[in-house]
């Protein structure tokens, strides 16, 4: 990924634990670079095909200056999520703010916080069938479209299945999406969480019946095994209910343990069951 640097812009802001700090001001030095691809704005000379340094500037005095934090770990992190939800082309940034005035006590030159962000692509599979099994799925799409740092880029068609594991029960309307998310897959969880008690869901029987149910697929090429999450989702290749949908919108996404395709871990899951 390209990189555009922005070093040391100096800014007049009121953050710090002190209640002086706030009131009074002091000044602070930011540092950015913002990752993007300038290959066709290189090829095109077109500005638009880039990010504009100068805007970026500006957008960054105005949301430092204009707000008040504590901690500078809260300025940087509630600007790096802005700058990524307003700046077109940004996948990720880094930056470092410094506060040379630090009212430590003690003869130091500057102290700083130092992060980087990103856009991350997840995918959730989703399902339901109890009562109005689409309104169900509708609402709960929704509902995640408004989660700030979600962006949901594809949802598949629905489909009907049959009942996977506790077979005593409705059949099944399911799906998958795909969404940028600026949320940690244990943030983006707790947020699928929260709109599964939208649709007051009860988690009374292991593969039971549900109102809605949604699962993290796969968050970038990420592998994660801890007791509440687990990425990729261990039993997904076994799933039609899964499979079948993330052919239809990721048909070349590729199982990073598997090493297989959507489209192939489908054909093959068709195959053991003919």
């Amino acid at each position: 990924m390209d990189k555009i640097y922005i070093k040391d812009l100096e800014l007049f802001a009121n953050h710090g634990v002190f209640p002086e700090e706030n009131r009074l001001g002091q000044k602070f030095i930011i540092s950015a670079v913002l990752y993007t691809d300038t290959r066709k704005a290189g090829m095109t000379d077109d500005l638009k095909a880039s990010i504009h340094y100068g805007e970026v500037s500006l957008l960054m005095k105005e949301f430092v200056e204009g707000h008040t934090f504590q901690l500078l770990e809260t300025v940087v992190e509630k600007l790096a999520e802005h700058m990524l939800m307003e700046v077109p082309n940004l996948h990720a940034v880094e930056l470092e703010l410094k506060k040379p005035w630090a009212p430590v006590g003690l003869p130091l030159k500057t102290v700083s916080v130092k992060i980087k962000r990103s856009w991350h692509k997840a995918y959730v599979a989703f399902g339901s069938n109890m009562g109005e099994k689409e309104k169900y799925l509708d609402r709960g799409i929704q509902l995640l479209r408004e989660v700030k740092g979600c962006q949901v880029r594809q949802v598949s068609d629905y489909i009907q299945t049959e009942p996977y594991g506790y077979l005593e029960q409705d059949t099944f309307m399911n799906g998958c999406l795909e969404v940028d998310t600026l949320l940690t897959p244990e943030e983006l969880l707790e947020q699928l969480h929260v709109i599964e008690q939208d649709a007051n869901r009860e988690r009374k029987i292991h593969w039971g019946p549900r109102t809605l149910d949604l699962d993290i697929i796969f968050y970038d090429n990420d592998i994660i095994d801890t007791p509440d999450l687990h990425i990729p989702h261990i039993d997904m290749h076994h799933r039609d209910f899964v499979l079948l949908p993330m052919k239809q919108i990721a048909p070349y996404l590729r199982h990073p343990i598997l090493n297989k395709t959507m489209m192939e871990l489908a054909e093959e899951l068709k195959e053991q069951t003919i």
